[in-house]
């Protein structure tokens, strides 16, 4: 009897050591850790994260001095060369940098989908540098496969082989090839009745009377 008591504490013992030493992922722990373990059919994507609009003579006058260091914005700019990463089912824009940047110990700084009416996650901030860091038109923008989306990286749902650039931009998106809000301003212009330089012109001409020639 007594035998049979000290075997059951012995493996009492023994699993509580086993179940200790164990340690337990979840699913997001163990894509973490897994990204870069790409097998033949795994589906991948690849992403980088560049600043060096902020290495322009113009821009790097206007930059928060303490951001004035290689630690923050590398001589070439490049934050994350371009890397492939295994791609899970459903992840966003999102999902990919911030596993990303979790996994090359790089910071990020993002505002929930609640803190805005699009209901999508604002990244704020990527290596310490951060929107409104080079003027108040400067900030973090993504591009897919070459083409800036138009919506918040937690709203873009990621496929197969897709490629993302993270860019700052100090310009509002103008300076890194992006028209978006250029073509918004002038649709609001001529809803407001504003006329274009062209417009104006022919106006002009009309006053002077050289639009009424018959």
């Amino acid at each position: 009897m007594k035998k049979n008591i000290v075997m059951i504490g012995i493996m009492l013992v023994l699993a509580l050591v086993l179940i200790r030493g164990t340690k337990i992922q979840s699913v997001d722990e163990y894509y973490l850790t897994h990204m870069e373990d790409i097998q033949e059919d795994s589906e991948t994507v690849t992403i980088s994260i560049k600043c060096d609009t902020l290495r322009q003579p113009e821009n790097w006058e206007k930059l928060n001095k303490q951001l004035k260091d290689e630690k923050y914005v590398p001589n070439d700019g490049v934050i994350l060369p371009e890397t492939t990463y295994v791609l899970r089912k459903g992840d966003t824009a999102f999902d990919i940098l911030k596993r990303a940047c979790q996994y090359n110990k790089i910071s990020m700084e993002y505002n929930g989908p609640d803190t805005n009416k699009y209901s999508t996650v604002f990244i704020r901030g990527i290596n310490h540098v951060t929107d409104y860091s080079c003027g108040e038109l400067s900030g973090w923008m993504y591009k897919v496969n070459g083409s800036f989306p138009g919506k918040g990286p937690s709203a873009y749902k990621l496929k197969d082989k897709d490629t993302i650039e993270w860019v700052y931009t100090c310009d509002l998106g103008r300076d890194v090839g992006d028209d978006y809000y250029e073509k918004i301003k002038n649709q609001k212009n001529k809803k407001n009745g504003n006329k274009t330089d062209s417009e104006k012109q022919d106006t002009e001409k009309e006053s002077a009377g050289e639009g009424d020639a018959k």
